[in-house]
C-alpha cells in the first residue's frame, strides 16, 4: 500500500480540516406568533406562512 513520504505537520492537518466544522441550524421567527421556525416553511404552532393563513388548525373538543 501507499505510504506517506513525509509526516504532515499539525498546521497542514489542521488547514485541511478547516472546512470540516459543523454550522448552526438556520432558523426565522414567525412573523404571527413568534415561534422559532425553519426558513422556508409553515410555523407548526399556528399554520401561518409569510403572513397568510396555509394550515388552519383543527377544533379540540
Amino acid at each position: 500500500m501507499a505510504e506517506p513520504k513525509k509526516k504532515l505537520s499539525a498546521t497542514r492537518s489542521g488547514n485541511r480540516r478547516s472546512h470540516l466544522a459543523l454550522e448552526a441550524a438556520t432558523v426565522t421567527v414567525c412573523s404571527n406568533c413568534k415561534a422559532i421556525v425553519a426558513p422556508h416553511t409553515v410555523c407548526t404552532s399556528c399554520g401561518f406562512y409569510r403572513g397568510k393563513l396555509v394550515l388552519p388548525r383543527k377544533a379540540t373538543k
